[in-house]
């Protein structure tokens, strides 16, 4: 598909149909990267996307000690849990 780039306000921009955008689940914002030859939109990825993955994998080989050591209070042993 072609398009044409316009001039929008102090920027350039080109239009993306509604039915584009319908097809590919895009709505509110995209994940924009650029090539040397490309402007590639992409749905932005989850904040959090792979996290338990991750976790699982760390747990797995034993790399998922706490890294700041627990900080204890002088009460802390009067406290029932």
């Amino acid at each position: 598909m072609k398009a044409n780039i316009r001039k929008m306000g102090n920027s350039h921009g080109v239009i993306i149909p509604k039915a584009v955008l319908a097809q590919l689940g895009l709505s509110e914002s995209v994940e924009m990267t650029v090539t040397e030859t490309a402007i590639i939109l992409a749905k932005p990825k989850s904040t959090r996307e792979g996290w338990a993955e991750a976790s699982q994998s760390l747990a797995a080989q034993g790399d998922d000690a706490l890294v700041w050591p627990e900080i204890a209070n002088a009460e802390d042993a009067d406290l029932t849990w």
